[in-house]
């Protein structure tokens, strides 16, 4: 259920993706009651401030459970915050792979989670804005992005770490992941979106329109996040052409 479909439910208040969206970044950023460690798929974790936390939403352990792990070979996750979802590639049977953060404390999380649970040798984990950091001829079998699906004007400014995991300001992060992201897979390689009702589905669909690409629902679940019931989404992105 989308927050515009909210308002026509008796007794609910009509929520904005944007109040939502402050909401949990603020949630995300507080230090008071925050844990040092959580448990998430069967297993213990750490968690740094100013880091995206898992144990505020459903999303990460949904996308962690959903996504198809490449035996043997390259993952690539965008956003890696915690380092959850890439850890558990390598502990999925990933020969190979790389997590990057805008975020300095979340490049740093993801490097002691992967060491904690032994995995640091085939985890790379790089400081980068999406693509940045990485080689150009580089290509892997399934890249992920637990994405910033909340919009905001272009001229947002994210003036806290959290709110970089939250809010896309003009859709330019989606824009990019998109165009780039489609490029930077093997032959038989995957793209892949994790989504949410409080980001503009189509929005993001008129963007992949418009570079020859579809966005097709492979899973979906509704959980409450705060105060609202939220649906996630794992979207897979391919070319219109492609058979």
């Amino acid at each position: 259920m989308s927050t515009g479909e909210l308002s026509r439910v008796p007794g609910v208040v009509q929520q904005s993706s944007f109040d939502v969206g402050m909401r949990l970044a603020q949630r995300h950023g507080e230090l008071e009651g925050r844990p040092a460690e959580f448990d998430l798929l069967g297993l213990r974790w750490d968690l740094l401030p100013e880091v995206f936390a898992p144990i505020h939403t459903a999303s990460t352990e949904l996308f962690a459970r959903w996504l198809p792990y490449p035996s043997g070979g390259k993952f690539l996750e965008i956003g890696c915050g915690a380092g959850v979802i890439a850890v558990n590639a390598a502990l999925h049977g990933c020969a190979s792979v790389s997590a990057v953060d805008i975020v300095p404390a979340a490049v740093r999380n993801t490097e002691l989670n992967a060491a904690r649970h032994g995995v640091a040798d085939r985890v790379r984990v790089l400081g980068s804005d999406i693509f940045d950091a990485l080689d150009p001829d580089e290509r892997f079998d399934v890249v992920f992005w637990n994405s910033n699906v909340v919009p905001a004007p272009a001229d947002f400014d994210c003036t806290i770490p959290t709110q970089r995991a939250i809010f896309d300001p003009g859709y330019a992060a989606h824009k990019r992941y998109l165009r780039e992201g489609i490029a930077r897979l093997t032959e038989n390689g995957r793209l892949f979106l994790g989504f949410n009702s409080l980001g503009d589905i189509a929005r993001l669909r008129a963007l992949a329109a418009r570079m020859g690409l579809r966005a097709t629902e492979m899973q979906r679940a509704t959980h409450r996040t705060g105060n609202a019931p939220v649906t996630f989404q794992l979207l897979e992105i391919t070319a219109t052409n492609r058979l």
